[in-house]
């Protein structure tokens, strides 16, 4: 295990930059996720961190250790791959015990660790099979063991559940989450997918553009947003966005005097339905997505803001009919219109 340090990392294609100046402080045995939208460029660092993508600027350092100049063999990381990469003509055996043979490691001690990462990873009944023989999810855990048995200082995950459909996600999800207890190894982990972050994450690192928008736990993210990009990133359904327009005469003193260069943040799940007189906001509903525990109910104001309310039970009246919301004040979040920041 090893603590992970980026400063002033950058990466540029050309003329094209893809990471701007990067720093970041791992700690030794953390789960970090990096999570953002498409080509923000998560997989372009974890890469860069991997060796497999040269640095253009700024130093990486694996312990103690600057491993810019590094080979990715010799940097003590192990990465798991979006398309698995097994080898179709190997059994599950030789395909996690291919890299140690490489380092020409004894037949022993080669037998002992992929034998205990089959253990740890369920796969041991699996190890005489080809990959072909494997559904998708047992060749993620495969994966995962020939990562494992590398005993390496730091493990990198690049999409590992792209693959996978929805069932199996949140299966191979909670078994990485035993697995991170159980070595308490330093791990980084890529996705597109909020819910991974939120579930997995002892920090989370937002990726925009190539730059760090906001780096914290996810309750730290999820309950003080910087901004209005992690604010809507994070959380599910997004946060809605009002304006003071928006805000009902029966609103809370303290969000009324909010001026007009103030966006409103409110999210789905802190509405609340209420009756006339005490509500935060007045809407319309055009539609309801019935979930069972919960209803989505897709809704618009007066002034044509478009917002969604996640509510225990569906409105019983006509669409024609006025919804009444309200909020609790400290559930209100504040940003400057212009910047984007929190107030």
């Amino acid at each position: 295990m090893a603590s992970l340090t980026l400063r002033d990392v950058a990466k540029a294609y050309g003329s094209t930059r893809v990471i701007e100046s990067i720093d970041l402080d791992i700690t030794d045995g953390e789960f970090v996720v990096f999570v953002g939208p498409s080509g923000c460029g998560k997989s372009t660092l974890l890469r860069m961190i991997a060796g497999l993508e040269e640095i253009s600027g700024g130093d990486v350092s694996i312990g103690d250790t600057v491993v810019n100049e590094v080979a990715p063999a010799k940097r003590g990381v192990a990465m798991v791959f979006q398309t698995y990469a097994l080898y179709p003509h190997m059994t599950v055996y030789n395909n996690m015990a291919f890299g140690l043979k490489q380092a020409k490691m004894p037949k022993d001690q080669i037998d002992k660790r992929v034998r205990e990462a089959a253990d740890i990873l369920d796969i041991g009944p699996l190890l005489d099979r080809t990959p072909r023989a494997l559904s998708g999810g047992q060749r993620q855990r495969v994966a995962i063991g020939r990562a494992i048995v590398r005993e390496p200082e730091v493990f990198l995950f690049d999409e590992p559940l792209s693959n996978l459909d929805a069932a199996l996600r949140v299966q191979t999800r909670l078994e990485i989450a035993r697995l991170h207890e159980r070595l308490g190894s330093t791990m980084i982990y890529v996705t597109h997918d909020q819910v991974e972050a939120m579930t997995l994450a002892d920090k989370i690192v937002v990726l925009r553009g190539g730059d760090i928008e906001q780096v914290g736990s996810p309750m730290e993210l999820y309950e003080r947003p910087q901004n209005t990009f992690v604010a809507q990133f994070i959380g599910s359904p997004k946060m809605n966005f009002f304006n003071h327009s928006d805000l009902a005469q029966t609103a809370p003193p303290e969000l009324r005097q909010v001026d007009e260069d103030t966006i409103i943040g409110i999210r789905s799940e802190h509405l609340s339905l209420c009756s006339a007189g005490e509500e935060t906001l007045s809407a319309t509903y055009e539609l309801v997505e019935q979930l069972g525990e919960h209803a989505l109910v897709h809704c618009t104001t007066s002034g044509g803001t478009e917002f969604i309310a996640k509510l225990d039970v569906p409105p019983q009246s006509g669409r024609d009919v006025p919804l009444y919301l309200r909020v609790s004040p400290d559930q209100v979040h504040l940003f400057n219109r212009e910047t984007g920041l929190r107030k």
